[in-house]
């Protein structure tokens, strides 16, 4: 009898099969690139709120509306799914991420490692479910599953060549990581 955990771990992995027969016709290291584009999007629209806020100026607002309907068009090429809030659970995902990434960096920039370590890895969570959701490999029901189940942390066994006990633990989130890591290289041509 199979747990509900080995269920979602082997739904996954048959999903991320097929994208993997479909990966040699997604150009998947360009919609990377993109979507780091439209990370920086984003935050150029909070700064150009902020700087309207601080300033008045409206020339600040007719930049955010012009940077905003980039960001859209940007993103419409890489959300495919626009059911329920998936549309705004992507854009919320890259701008949480963004942010971790810039405040991880100050982080590390005054000595502090330890924290921006925690930051850098809370940004590759929250990127990785960001293409997990784009990639139609996991839905919205799975992530309401995993915050639901912390306790439980849908732990997988990988193999590790490097490890005494010929693996480790790793939630469904580190091995959602490790393969859109795979299938999203961006050193290949």
């Amino acid at each position: 009898m199979t747990t509900h955990n080995e269920e979602k771990v082997r739904n996954l992995l048959d999903r991320i099969k097929v994208l993997k027969e479909k990966s040699h016709e997604l150009d998947l290291s360009s919609k990377e690139d993109l979507g780091i584009g439209v990370m920086n999007l984003i935050s150029l629209e909070e700064h150009f709120y902020f700087t309207y806020q601080k300033t008045k100026d409206d020339n600040f607002l007719q930049l955010l509306g012009e940077v905003r309907e980039m960001r859209k068009e940007m993103l419409a090429k890489i959300v495919k799914n626009t059911k329920g809030e998936v549309w705004c659970i992507s854009k919320h995902l890259l701008a949480a991420a963004m942010r971790f990434i810039e405040v991880g960096t100050k982080k590390l920039g005054v000595g502090e490692e330890k924290e921006a370590r925690e930051l850098f890895d809370k940004a590759y969570t929250l990127w990785n479910i960001f293409w997990g959701l784009n990639l139609d490999l996991l839905g919205v029901k799975d992530i309401e599953s995993e915050a639901e189940n912390k306790e439980e942390n849908l732990e997988v066994i990988v193999p590790r060549d490097d490890s005494p006990s010929g693996g480790k633990k790793i939630t469904l989130w580190g091995k959602l990581g490790n393969i859109i890591e795979k299938i999203m290289d961006c050193c290949k041509e």
